[in-house]
């Protein structure tokens, strides 16, 4: 797995007003979307506590040898390495932002894997804002979840929050959105939020979206459980696929080390090549959100935008290499949450 280069971060800044015009008017949930895993990962602040929803075990040793544990969960929790904006022009999609509340952080929200960040979730969607005024034909799907600790007066801060950042931007939850149905009402973000009560109250958000989650650290073992659950049929709308594993004790004891870097490096061409394969739309196989960690290198988010030239060629309109190259239903099911 290759380090980031420069020429690769402004690789797919625009891709999505670049589709051919026979994708404009298909459902988003339709079109294949590249997804980052634990979007907020790359600012994890090593100096931070353990989160209170990791084990008792690790919280005890958190607080007798803080010097050994905060690194070790620094090193496989961390599984991006770019700010938003970045992941943008990568060519993300998909946001997963794990929400949280440090124990001694004050009214400010944070966000949460294993340990806390440093930026807060109003610097992270200030920024994600700024980038879609730059890019007004782009739309990004953003999934809030877990909600480590937070108050129901947090909650509703939150929330208005988001309605007054994205304002018009964003695309309530009774629409079935489409490129040309965004773009003609300057719409460009679908928002996820993984509380019910909440939802329930904002017809701007939308109901918690299913991640299939195989939680493996062996690749194969990934692939045939995506396989297992494309076999029974897809959501009725978005919907992600997991491509990131998850490590246990036994295999961090078993690899000390080893960082989840290393890891997802040794399975990543594994992954890339079923990725390859899959193919978007409303059929029992498509595919919509396709998640990643460490989106930033090798080829990934190109690969899954050309997965929507087949679609394309389904309807007449043949793909290029080049071109290759470059309402969510509240009832659905098989929702998981990967760690």
């Amino acid at each position: 797995m290759e380090d980031e280069q420069p020429s690769q971060l402004g690789a797919n800044p625009d891709w999505m007003s670049r589709l051919p015009e026979e994708l404009l008017d298909v459902p988003l949930w339709n079109l294949a979307l590249p997804g980052s895993h634990d979007s907020m990962s790359f600012c994890l602040d090593v100096s931070s506590p353990v989160v209170r929803s990791e084990s008792c075990l690790l919280r005890l040793t958190d607080r007798l040898f803080p010097c050994c544990t905060r690194p070790c969960v620094y090193r496989w929790a961390t599984t991006q390495q770019s700010v938003l904006s970045r992941q943008c022009d990568l060519g993300i999609r998909f946001f997963d932002l794990r929400i949280a509340r440090k124990p001694t952080g004050g009214r400010k929200l944070f966000f949460a894997h294993g340990i806390y960040t440093l930026i807060t979730v109003k610097e992270a969607l200030d920024e994600l804002s700024v980038w879609l005024d730059a890019h007004p034909k782009e739309i990004v799907v953003i999934s809030c979840s877990h909600f480590e600790s937070l108050t129901d007066e947090d909650h509703a801060d939150l929330v208005e929050f988001i309605v007054r950042l994205f304002g018009g931007k964003l695309c309530p939850s009774q629409e079935t959105p489409t490129l040309r149905s965004c773009w003609s009402r300057s719409q460009q973000v679908v928002v996820s939020y993984d509380d019910q009560q909440v939802v329930l109250q904002h017809p701007e958000l939308w109901a918690q979206i299913p991640y299939w989650y195989a939680d493996s650290s062996d690749p194969e073992k990934v692939i045939a459980y995506l396989e297992e659950q494309k076999s029974r049929g897809r959501p009725a709308g978005f919907y992600v696929c997991g491509l990131n594993l998850t490590e246990d004790a036994a295999y961090i004891f078993l690899h000390p080390l080893q960082d989840m870097r290393k890891m997802t490096a040794k399975a990543l061409s594994l992954l890339l090549r079923w990725t390859g394969e899959q193919r978007p739309g409303p059929e029992g196989g498509g595919v919509n959100i396709v998640c990643c960690d460490f989106v930033g290198v090798d080829r990934f988010c190109s690969l899954v935008i050309g997965l929507n030239y087949k679609l394309a060629a389904s309807h007449g309109t043949p793909a290029s290499s080049s071109d290759a190259a470059g309402g969510y239903r509240s009832n659905q099911t098989d929702i998981s949450h990967p760690t």
